[in-house]
């Protein structure tokens, strides 16, 4: 099935996990970080920028990662294999056309973006980037989904350290 997206999130849910999507909104180069090099991958526009949550928790956490890829271009960190680190990302993300998820990775591990760490619940859901918004196949039996509105997002910078201008606290 396709659901159609903009510049909202779709929130797939299962009993006790997530993720969320959201499509890149211009072209960007991203960054791909590990241990021995740096990957750069290019991102499109409509591309999929996903967050998956194994363990579920708070989804806000999420959209604020997705945020941090498709508007603010943040790198992403590929840990190795066995990294003592991976089980404690309750959060993980993927770029890329499409994205598929498994509960057969390690997280954080893998650097390949069309492959994202989901729970077992939400293991081969597939998702792929379309003019109308996004194809969704492989959801089973207590999936569901649904879209969120996009956070605001301003562009205010604020200096790293001093306090506040007047002018500047008017300005926010």
């Amino acid at each position: 099935m396709i659901v159609p997206l903009g510049d909202e999130y779709l929130l797939i849910r299962g009993g006790h996990s997530f993720c969320v999507v959201g499509r890149a909104l211009a072209v960007f180069p991203l960054c791909i970080e590990t241990s021995h090099e740096e990957v750069v991958q290019g991102v499109e526009q409509g591309d999929l920028i996903v967050a998956s949550a194994p363990e579920g928790g708070l989804i806000r956490p999420a959209l604020m990662l997705i945020e941090l890829v498709r508007t603010f271009r943040m790198p992403l960190m590929v840990m190795n294999r066995g990294h003592p680190g991976s089980a404690r990302l309750r959060f993980i993300v993927s770029a890329g056309p499409y994205v598929s998820l498994s509960c057969a990775i390690e997280r954080g591990t893998h650097p390949d973006q069309h492959l994202l760490c989901g729970s077992d619940e939400l293991s081969g859901i597939n998702l792929s980037g379309t003019v109308q918004g996004v194809q969704l196949t492989g959801l089973s039996a207590g999936v569901s989904y649904e879209i969120l509105e996009r956070l605001p997002v301003t562009d205010v910078d604020l200096p790293m350290t001093g306090p506040l201008s007047a002018e500047r606290k008017q300005q926010l």
